[in-house]
């Protein structure tokens, strides 16, 4: 009894607890059906937005520019290429196509078989791959390739062609003006310094719109194409750099670091008219003895510039009538004391008896001091406030981030002492950039008309000119022109019988400043091996078109003043720019009497090896200059001088000066049209020089023998 009892117990246990459970499953099933039905389109709804993410899609950054048109900065675009392998439903037409395709992708990217490819592509169509990869860093001539091949060519929705751009910062010219072009802060995820980062609003254009969706792996598939934001492209810059003279100065400026083992060094060229910067170069030592673009120092690095500030003391000296250029100054054994600090000269000047010229061409540290501190001790407010005139204590307001702070000491100032006065004089107790510098020597140049830098000429959409940039003055009369004439003359006496006449040469005249600077080692003073050579100034002397400065800081070899280390630099630039891009103006000097002493002048330009042989016929020997295949005479009176002329790639050469012979020749060598007229020597061209070639083009030549 008692045994039957305890069975139905559990009997009746059993089935509560089935009932139960049938009870809690049908309850489940319940609920799932409830949300199917009553909340299923919601949730499907949220499922899908919380997969769909939109993201930008990156607009073409604009292309930064030289004067000619050079590509210093450029954005090519590349693609991820993707493809939806079951898009294409017909497996008839996938089989028949396949092999062929495959043949293609391996011929073009060269890094699988056709077999390889062909696996790859039927395992991803068995396994229903929508999104699979076939390849990243594809160039829009590739992309353009695969676009035309089988299967691929149906398009997104029938080929299964997915491609995802991205952009691409590439400088052509890799480390030509790299800090001026402005390089990407990785830190800051953006552009900072440079033109990249002062035009950056200009440049980047707006970013477009796509909806992508998370697939298995976490991978994003763009949605649908169609439905895309296109981005808008950025505007293009055109720079003032001559991509020409750029190259010159950073290979000369770069060969007398390595000579002299200097620690970093810039060069700058300025056209005097318009203010426009032609070429900036700055260089800096790496710890493997290589020479790098790696800051800015021409507009960066604002240090006591030593002598070439020596004419700046004298303009405000001349303008105050407080000394002519024969004036006598004592200047002793060339040594001078202040309140127990002595200020000497590199070594004694004459009999010590020395003109005012002689300050600036001999450039005399004891005569200006001994100037400026007679006549301006009592009242050295006076001769601050002349400085301040010129307007050496401001900022140029350069677009280009990282412009240091000039700093022109002040009577007014706590750091004011005794000798503030003297040691200014000669450039001590300031800080200069070297491009303030250069802005006021280029004013010099125009005349007294200082100029602000410029460094973009246009801003273009496509080859739409949307905005020019015109040059701007800052300073329309630093000095009057009785002032500005009598420091021209000083400055170009110090190349033709001072301190730089070793860079005087026969063709064109050259005015300019040497300057020798100690290096300050923070608070140890100044010693005697850390200097700094510098020379400024501006050719040709009579008509000035482009003002340069050169400077090298710490040079290692023993060398250490401007004359030996910065000017030999200058000239190397100027000789180019005079030899490839300025028409000089010479005396009339007629034929006849020239030919007397100097055939060549009816050998105008032409091939170098030709010259060679014409003159070893006529037993006749000119300086000529073998570095260039091509060469430009430039004839005095009674000599002459073959210089170089540079032909450049891709684009029109000047050929005038040449004969027909080689005229032809080199424009024929572009695929050019030639049409003479008339016979001689070229003696002008309908297309200007250094513009773009292309095949096919036609160009005029008129030719004459007068």
């Amino acid at each position: 009894m008692v045994q039957n009892d305890l069975i139905k117990s559990l009997i009746n246990k059993s089935i509560f607890t089935y009932i139960m459970m049938f009870i809690f499953g049908a309850s489940i099933i319940a609920k799932v059906l409830y949300i199917q039905v009553s909340e299923g389109e919601e949730l499907r709804k949220l499922g899908k937005q919380r997969s769909v993410i939109e993201t930008e899609i990156e607009a073409l950054r604009g292309n930064i520019y030289s004067s000619n048109n050079s590509l210093l900065a450029v954005t090519t675009p590349k693609y991820e290429i993707r493809l939806d392998m079951i898009s294409n439903k017909s497996d008839q037409y996938f089989n028949a196509n396949v092999d062929e395709l495959a043949e293609k992708i391996s011929l073009l990217f060269k890094d699988r078989s056709k077999h390889a490819y062909k696996k790859l592509l039927q395992k991803a169509r068995a396994q229903k791959n929508h999104y699979l990869l076939l390849k990243r860093d594809v160039d829009y001539k590739q992309y353009i390739q695969l676009k035309s091949f089988p299967i691929l060519k149906e398009g997104r929705n029938k080929g299964g062609l997915i491609a995802l751009k991205t952009n691409r910062r590439e400088l052509p010219y890799r480390n030509l003006a790299k800090r001026t072009i402005g390089i990407f802060n990785y830190e800051q995820g953006k552009y900072i310094v440079g033109l990249e980062g002062a035009f950056n609003e200009t440049l980047k254009g707006t970013q477009g719109k796509r909806m992508m969706q998370m697939i298995d792996g976490g991978i994003l598939m763009p949605i649908d194409p169609a439905n895309e934001l296109k981005p808008k492209n950025g505007n293009d810059v055109v720079t003032c750099i001559d991509i020409d003279i750029q190259d010159v100065a950073e290979d000369a400026l770069k060969t007398q670091l390595k000579l002299h083992n200097a620690h970093h060094g810039c060069a700058i060229v300025m056209e005097v008219a318009t203010g426009e910067i032609k070429a900036i170069a700055n260089l800096g030592i790496e710890k493997d003895g290589s020479y790098t673009e790696k800051y800015n120092y021409a507009i960066g690095e604002a240090s006591e510039p030593g002598s070439t500030f020596k004419t700046a003391s004298m303009l405000v000296a001349l303008e105050d009538h407080k000394i002519e250029l024969s004036d006598s100054i004592d200047t002793g054994n060339g040594s001078i004391s202040f309140y127990g600090k002595t200020i000497r000269d590199s070594h004694k000047i004459g009999n010590g008896i020395i003109s005012g010229r002689d300050i600036i061409e001999q450039s005399s540290n004891v005569g200006i001091a001994k100037v400026i501190w007679e006549n301006y001790q009592n009242d050295p407010q006076k001769f601050i406030d002349g400085i301040y005139k010129i307007g050496l204590q401001n900022k140029l307001n350069l677009p280009i981030k990282g412009e240091a702070s000039p700093y022109i000491k002040n009577p007014q100032d706590k750091s004011w002492s005794g000798i503030s006065l003297p040691w200014i004089a000669y450039g001590y107790e300031l800080h200069i950039t070297p491009l303030q510098t250069l802005t006021f020597y280029n004013a010099i140049a125009n005349h007294g008309r200082m100029m602000k830098p410029l460094f973009v000429k246009e801003i273009r959409n496509t080859n739409e000119i949307i905005e020019t940039r015109e040059p701007i003055v800052i300073n329309d009369q630093i000095a009057t022109k009785e002032t500005i004439t009598k420091l021209q003359s000083m400055l170009e006496g110090v190349v033709l019988r001072g301190t730089a006449k070793n860079i005087k040469n026969k063709h064109y005249s050259i005015a300019g400043k040497t300057g020798t600077a100690q290096i300050a080692q923070n608070n140890r003073g100044y010693n005697r091996s850390n200097y700094k050579a510098s020379f400024c100034g501006y050719f040709p002397a009579n008509n000035p078109k482009y003002s340069c400065i050169v400077v090298i800081n710490n040079p290692s070899k023993g060398k250490y003043y401007g004359s030996s280390v910065a000017a030999p630099v200058f000239k190397t630039i100027s000789d180019h720019i005079y030899a490839s891009h300025i028409e000089l103006e010479q005396e009339e000097i007629s034929y006849e009497e020239i030919s007397k002493n100097n055939p060549s002048i009816f050998y105008k330009a032409g091939a170098c090896d030709d010259y060679e042989q014409i003159f070893k016929y006529m037993n006749y020997d000119p300086i000529i200059d073998k570095s260039s295949e091509y060469v430009i005479c430039l004839p005095k009176t009674d000599s002459s001088y073959y210089a170089p002329r540079n032909i450049p790639k891709n684009r029109i050469p000047k050929v005038i000066g040449m004969t027909a012979k080689d005229a032809v020749y080199l424009l024929e060598e572009l695929g050019m049209n030639v049409q003479l007229r008339g016979r001689g020597f070229v003696k002008e061209q309908s297309l200007p020089a250094n513009s773009k070639s292309s095949k096919g083009k036609t160009i005029t030549l008129k030719l004459s023998n007068s």
